[in-house]
């Protein structure tokens, strides 16, 4: 008898646990819009992902956990570009307009400055002046600088531009080195609050090795990453004035003996686009061409993150453009998929253990009451379930208007 209950209980408390996280059905990779343009001789190999995770991949709704294209039922088709992966969502509702592959691995270049600045611009006085250190310096032969130079004086405020603007890998050194104390290590602490920001926004596919996006082993990012990066840039005042920003002044170093210069925007968006935001372009040889940007049409703020492109036949920017325009097109309400925000992805607390309450004592020859061991194990599934609340609660998130293409 007591055997039977054993089951039944099990059973009634394990199934709502394992039963959700099933692995669901495939669906059908739908290939992705590409001009037929043939790659360049010289592009060197894509670095090796890491494999994907089930979990992660539907962060944001299942369709989105896809290699393919992914837009709403009835949608025209997107503009053919040569990115690899790439997506389209609203910053204020956080609703995905579309998206190809968007949780598929990339290498991201230069729009890592964007998780940069959504870690530590908060924390840096944008008034407050720094001095160059030898090590702000030390970067890849050949990448791009803004020209700090070693001893020179620099506000904030200029450091942020020289990143934004020209995407200046000493900027970006010298602001990651500041944000993590100012020592030799704080770069590497910056880093590693880098990574953590990610993990707490629901990025999970995005691991920093470097601020800068120069490239570095086990670095990672995704389409999706990168938009829930943008929403948090974009809501921050000063970065919004950045990337707005046309050209801007390298201050003179007079104890130096060094002049100061002009340097320009290279994110062409923001010079002929109606409603740009702004946004923050990348290339590395292996990571190929990376973009991130933002426009606002009648109130409506879309933005656009894009990896793996190539720049012929449409660079970067003008890709993200041409996909930007698509977005527009669309109603406001359609949607595949949703901007996860910090809480939808927080752990649930674990609840206060209360103290136990003193067991009645059995009547003689009584049965009332389960088996000492039923209670044990009624306990113990409980707790299992509350463990894997959190996972359940990303599983099955809400979505809304989940349909294919």
């Amino acid at each position: 008898m007591i055997r039977r209950i054993l089951a039944a209980a099990c059973t009634a408390v394990l199934i709502p646990v394992l039963v959700p996280a099933a692995p669901a059905h495939a669906a059908a990779v739908i290939p992705c819009p590409k001009p037929k343009v043939a790659p360049p001789p010289n592009r060197p190999p894509t670095p090796v992902p890491p494999p994907d995770d089930p979990v992660g991949s539907a962060i944001g709704g299942d369709a989105l956990a896809t290699h393919g294209l992914v837009i709403p039922a009835g949608a025209k088709a997107p503009p053919a570009v040569t990115a690899s992966t790439w997506m389209v969502a609203d910053l204020d509702t956080g609703e995905v307009l579309g998206g190809c592959g968007p949780h598929v691995f990339r290498t991201p270049a230069s729009v890592q400055k964007t998780l940069l600045a959504a870690t530590v611009i908060d924390k840096l006085d944008p008034k407050q002046r720094i001095t160059v250190t030898a090590g702000d310096l030390d970067i890849e032969r050949g990448s791009s600088a803004v020209g700090l130079l070693v001893g020179g004086k620099y506000p904030i405020s200029t450091l942020w531009l020289g990143l934004m603007l020209n995407s200046g890998n000493d900027a970006a050194n010298a602001l990651a080195r500041l944000a993590g104390g100012g020592g030799t290590d704080g770069v590497a602490r910056t880093v590693g609050e880098m990574n953590a920001l990610a993990k707490r926004i629901g990025a999970y596919q995005t691991h920093a090795v470097t601020p800068s996006g120069l490239d570095g082993p086990g670095q990672f990012t995704s389409a999706y990453d990168l938009a829930l990066i943008a929403r948090i840039c974009f809501a921050n005042a000063d970065f919004r004035r950045y990337v707005l920003t046309k050209s801007a002044q390298m201050p003179a170093q007079p104890q130096l003996k060094k002049g100061g210069f002009q340097f320009q925007n290279e994110n062409k968006l923001i010079y002929g686009y109606p409603g740009a935001m702004g946004g923050k372009t990348g290339f590395t040889t292996v990571a190929r061409h990376s973009y991130v940007g933002a426009a606002d049409r009648n109130g409506r703020r879309l933005v656009v993150t894009l990896l793996g492109a190539e720049a012929r036949p449409m660079r970067g920017y003008q890709q993200g453009q041409a996909l930007l325009d698509w977005g527009f097109s669309l109603p406001r309400d359609e949607s595949v998929g949703k901007l996860v925000s910090p809480e939808d992805v927080a752990p649930s607390p674990s609840p206060t253990p209360k103290p136990a309450a003193p067991q009645p004592a059995a009547a003689p020859g009584g049965t009332d009451g389960p088996p000492p061991l039923l209670s044990m194990l009624a306990a113990g599934s409980v707790a299992l379930l509350l463990a894997g609340a959190p996972l359940l609660l990303l599983l099955t998130q809400r979505r809304r208007r989940r349909r294919t293409r």
